[in-house]
């Protein structure tokens, strides 16, 4: 028996990076697990490529379309993992994206992009998955993709900064409101984490001349982690399994940071 097992759970921006290791972490541990995301090709894919692992663990696998910005895509897909799995316990928000500018090239169309998919579609995911939990009675877990973004401002990404902000004082605030249901609500916050995401933010950061050559970026926003290396998506399943399971049922509000000792508060 896995530490998850038994358990249904949707995980958002499941088509690649730290979302779908989240998913495929859960599956190793027994969960049944709906992966979801904008790409509705790409969510398809992941859980095909999944079916033996889901089988392997005991559970079961199946994947939505989702635009965490609509409210109406977030419960067609909740409606849909209900209907193959029966019951929702866990959900992930954890679809998220970044846009940099320099801090003076800031414009509204990138400040409402970023907002909007970080910070209202979290709060939409929370909202529709409470709503399921609620219903069908017997509590649910709720964790949410923060960032090392979320504990100090960087020069280039302020609407990032400030989405995963917002995601740390919602995952509070609805940590309050919902624990009269049996509901927790958690996060975690990443730092420095080799995916296709970070990928794309070298090349922008490129675009904008704030660096110069592939990689510099990430060579230096990680030349301070204490482990010494950046994260891949595998250091960060242990803890997303663990705010998935029983062991975690006792925490709530709480924000975990996996940084390799980046930032520490």
């Amino acid at each position: 028996m896995g530490r998850v097992s038994g358990r249904s759970c949707i995980v958002t921006g499941a088509a690649r990076g730290i979302g779908r290791a989240i998913g495929e972490a859960l599956l190793d541990e027994g969960a049944d697990v709906c992966f979801a995301d904008i790409d509705a090709d790409g969510a398809a894919r992941v859980a095909s490529e999944n079916a033996a692992r889901a089988c392997a663990g005991g559970g079961a696998v199946t994947h939505a379309a989702v635009d965490v910005t609509d409210r109406a895509q977030v419960r067609r897909m909740i409606e849909h993992a209900v209907e193959i799995f029966g019951k929702l316990d866990v959900t992930f928000n954890n679809a998220g994206v970044n846009r940099p500018l320099k801090f003076m090239d800031v414009t509204e169309e990138n400040w409402a992009f970023v907002m909007n998919i970080n910070g209202l579609g979290c709060l939409i995911g929370m909202q529709e998955a409470a709503r399921q939990m609620i219903a069908q009675g017997g509590g649910g877990k709720i964790v949410n993709t923060a960032s090392i973004a979320s504990r100090q401002g960087f020069d280039n990404v302020a609407p990032y900064c400030a989405s995963k902000w917002a995601v740390v004082s919602l995952t509070q605030s609805a940590a309050r409101d919902l624990a009269k249901h049996d509901i927790t609500v958690t996060g975690f916050a990443p730092g420095v984490v080799a995916t296709e995401m970070w990928e794309q933010v070298d090349r922008d950061l490129m675009d904008i001349g704030a660096a110069e050559r592939p990689g510099q970026a990430m060579e230096e926003f990680s030349a301070d982690i204490l482990k010494g290396r950046v994260a891949t998506p595998a250091d960060i399943t242990g803890t997303t399994t663990f705010l998935a399971s029983r062991d975690s049922d006792y925490m709530t509000g709480q924000i975990i940071m996996i940084d390799g000792g980046m930032t520490l508060v």
